[in-house]
């Protein structure tokens, strides 16, 4: 078309933008950025916007420039930038943005919203949300429940009354339980500890995924129903749903909370079989549910056959096993290694763990030096601690 002559409109220009923004090439949008200021388009609103959408997805530094120089801005420009300060993990700019619009729609809130939660600041995410319900006329739609539902989820319990205003808010307000909002229901209820609950709003459900179907068998797992995790399995493959890596996280899971080895074999065996690759946790847990039940020789075994490096926290689960079966043999074949891999991060608990072990096998001096060493580096093993409410 540009080699014809044929003049550009605001239409090509917005559709040649969103299959360059697609393509993800830097390059090609700053040519089409230097075409669009030469032909007069750059003062265009829809035109601006588009251009911004592909700078805040491609270079940043672009996009906060594009728009300090825009001379009109509309609801969505205003939008595009709060999720782009979102991206970059800049949320105070995101909310300075925020703050400075002339008009929010409901967008907006759900931008805010969702910077706040991609960004672990749940509670503040929650407060955003109230005050966007304070407001009239202001209705939300499926992305604002989805996101505020997700940081309530992450908050366990403190977000736990929230997350149920919002199920009644839905429930009063006649609102389908589709796939997407039924999933973040579930996930919330049972990372708060209420299993039964996400299970009655899981058989609500119409439509289910492999992400609903995980969501519940994690939470299980977590809280300990164990029995009822595998047979969600059970279920859930009889539906003809195919499990994802994190669902064979949570079968693994349960299957360490109750010592369930050759369960824990089969279902580790089973990822392969699945068409999918085992990943660093379900290793993790494997070696902890062999660990536990003292087969220690068969967890080293699959540490060193590894298709990839063991980190600290699998050694440091090995090591842990062997303390707690005073195995010291075992221990020390990969002492060295693991003292080799401290940083000042993950330190404490390790080298507290490895002096433990020294003393186990009599290792008066090496036990001694680990101690001098912990006081000379100021090293402190965190101290454990809990909460619990009662209802």
């Amino acid at each position: 078309m540009h080699r014809s002559s044929v003049p550009s409109d605001s239409f090509s220009i917005l559709f040649t933008l969103k299959s360059c923004t697609h393509l993800q090439n830097l390059t090609v949008i700053q040519h089409l950025h230097a075409h669009i200021v030469k032909i007069g388009f750059s003062s265009h609103v829809y035109v601006a916007t588009s251009l911004l959408y592909a700078y805040v997805l491609m270079s940043f530094e672009n996009a906060r420039v594009l728009f300090d120089e825009m001379p009109e801005r509309n609801t969505v420009t205003w939008n595009t930038m709060i999720t782009g300060y979102s991206r970059s993990g800049d949320v105070e700019s995101a909310r300075a943005v925020f703050e400075e619009m002339p008009v929010r729609d409901v967008a907006s809130w759900s931008a805010m919203l969702a910077a706040y939660v991609k960004n672990g600041n749940y509670v503040q995410a929650v407060a955003v949300f109230r005050d966007m319900m304070a407001h009239e006329g202001l209705r939300p739609d499926q992305v604002t429940l989805g996101s505020v539902l997700t940081g309530c989820a992450h908050m366990g319990s403190l977000g736990l009354l929230a997350g149920k205003s919002v199920h009644g808010f839905m429930a009063k307000n006649g609102w389908e339980l589709n796939v997407e909002l039924g999933t973040v229901l579930v996930d919330m209820y049972a990372k708060c500890g209420f299993v039964k609950t996400a299970c009655r709003v899981f058989g609500l459900m119409q439509e289910r995924n492999v992400v609903s179907w995980t969501a519940l068998i994690c939470g299980s797992a977590q809280h300990g129903y164990s029995k009822e995790v595998l047979s969600l399995f059970e279920m859930m493959q009889n539906a003809g749903v195919r499990p994802n890596e994190l669902t064979f996280t949570g079968i693994l899971t349960a299957c360490v909370h109750t010592g369930l080895v050759d369960e824990g074999r089969k279902y580790f065996k089973m990822i392969e079989e699945c068409g999918l690759e085992p990943r660093i946790q379900h290793y993790g847990c494997i070696v902890d549910l062999l660990g536990k039940a003292g087969l220690l020789e068969e967890a080293y075994e699959i540490i060193r056959t590894m298709k990839f490096e063991p980190n600290i926290v699998l050694w440091g689960s090995f090591l842990t096993a062997c303390r707690e079966h005073k195995q010291f043999g075992m221990a020390e074949r990969v002492i060295d290694k693991v003292l080799s891999m401290i940083t000042p991060e993950n330190n404490g608990g390790v080298y507290s763990l490895i002096a433990d072990l020294y003393v186990l096998g009599e290792k008066w001096d090496e036990a001694e030096s680990l101690r001098k060493l912990m006081l000379k580096e100021n090293v402190k093993k965190a101290r454990g601690s809990s909460f619990i409410r009662s209802w």
